[in-house]
């Protein structure tokens, strides 16, 4: 009987342990010294991630605009779709940043957790002059950044802003010219999509092995009393994802639902039970997305013309809850390497975030991919990437389930909008 991925990493991670614990950084194995097979390990699993980024990042979000401008999905009901979801989207992220910075996760006993999660002096000493000393005149910069002279360049140097804005310009676009001509660039992005899902999905069955090499280096380099100390690290930044997580769907969403749609928050619960359940039991909105849909039409009572557009957009590009939790993965680990962000710099974590959730976020482990976006667009190491896997499991059940009820309230919100009667009724 195959094993789950999830199984798989849990099982890498207490090998992690157990093995980092036993080896320390002299440990050695028919000779072999096995803290730089760790170190390599972690490393090529690393590397892989990031080769993904920018065909992934370009085919995406080129072939998801597209696919709006193809429908009817520019008018009246698709922009108070994009509206909503983005609005939705925004409100998440500074939630999230609210607790990351009210908890302050990468802080244990007042240090930074650098040291506690193995993070390299190198990479500290590095983050910290790109990252430090920005101030609110470096906002231009952002927007500067977001129009790069030359995109291939952009790609190149891993600045991301330019090459989501390009794609975006591109996917916009490619519907405006000859028909044939768009037809046959938008199956050439499809098909450029689809072979990166399929190299993604083979790079993260050897993810119990990158988070074996990550975390056992990370064991291996700290000494047990400061064990307890990671726990406490991620046991914050669970926790201060969980609050936020929670804030979101049990005030946010509710009180939209009330003084938007004028509805009873409690009946759209229940209504949505079947459907939430099932998407923090299989942690993926795609294939939650035929339960949502039957849970918003037979029991919301939204019409299947509003629903068949509102949904199968939102599984796409609403994703709420991943894109909260990548700002506070984010911050965490910037609180790690003991940096003080800017107002500036945590704009510029707010954008990323809600640009990537809308340009990865329907690719399996889109999460993971985002957040190392983020973090190379503002100047931090990847390296602490393996650590969040420890918890990511979890969390990510929580916040699909996030993610699918943001989609069915904007399908009640856009559908009495519309002047649909009847929603939640009976």
């Amino acid at each position: 009987m195959r094993i789950k991925l999830h199984w798989q990493i849990l099982i890498a991670l207490l090998l992690a342990v157990i093995a980092g614990r036993l080896s320390g950084t002299d440990g050695t194995l028919l000779g072999i010294p096995l803290y730089p097979v760790y170190v390599f390990i972690g490393a090529l699993f690393m590397n892989a991630l990031k080769m993904l980024i920018v065909p992934l990042i370009m085919s995406s979000i080129i072939t998801g605009v597209a696919g709006i401008g193809d429908s009817r999905g520019l008018g009246r009901l698709g922009g108070k779709t994009l509206l909503f979801y983005m609005t939705t989207s925004l409100l998440a992220i500074l939630i999230g940043l609210l607790f990351v910075n009210l908890l302050n996760p990468g802080i244990v006993n007042g240090e930074p957790a650098r040291q506690v999660l193995g993070l390299s002096q190198e990479a500290a000493a590095l983050a910290t002059e790109k990252v430090q000393g920005r101030s609110a005149s470096d906002l231009t910069d952002v927007f500067l950044s977001m129009v790069p002279p030359n995109v291939v360049a952009a790609a190149a140097d891993g600045q991301m802003l330019g090459l989501i804005f390009f794609s975006l310009l591109f996917g916009f676009f490619m519907t405006r010219i000859d028909k044939e001509t768009g037809s046959l660039l938008g199956r050439f992005w499809q098909g450029v999509a689809d072979v990166m899902m399929g190299i993604t999905t083979l790079i993260m069955k050897f993810a119990p092995l990158g988070v074996f090499g990550l975390v056992a280096k990370t064991v291996a380099g700290i000494g047990p009393e400061q064990l307890d100390d990671l726990a406490v690290s991620l046991g914050t930044f669970t926790l201060s994802v969980l609050l936020a997580l929670a804030v979101h769907v049990l005030v946010t969403l509710p009180l939209m639902l009330i003084f938007v749609a004028r509805v009873n928050p409690l009946r759209h619960y229940k209504a949505m039970m079947p459907a939430l359940l099932t998407a923090f039991s299989t942690a993926s909105s795609s294939a939650t997305l035929p339960l949502t849909m039957e849970c918003v039409q037979d029991n919301a009572k939204v019409s299947t013309r509003t629903s068949s557009f509102v949904l199968p957009l939102g599984a796409t590009v609403n994703m709420d809850g991943t894109a909260l939790y990548e700002c506070v993965a984010a911050m965490f680990i910037a609180q790690a390497y003991g940096l003080e962000l800017s107002l500036t710099t945590q704009f510029t974590v707010v954008l990323v975030a809600l640009l990537t959730s809308v340009g990865v976020a329907g690719i399996p482990a889109a999460s993971l991919v985002a957040i190392t976006i983020i973090l190379t667009t503002i100047g931090l190491p990847a390296e602490a990437i393996g650590l969040i896997l420890a918890v990511d499991r979890i969390l990510d059940m929580f916040r699909t389930s996030v993610n699918v009820f943001s989609d069915s309230c904007g399908a009640v919100i856009i559908a009495r909008s519309e002047g649909e009667q009847g929603i939640l009724k009976g």
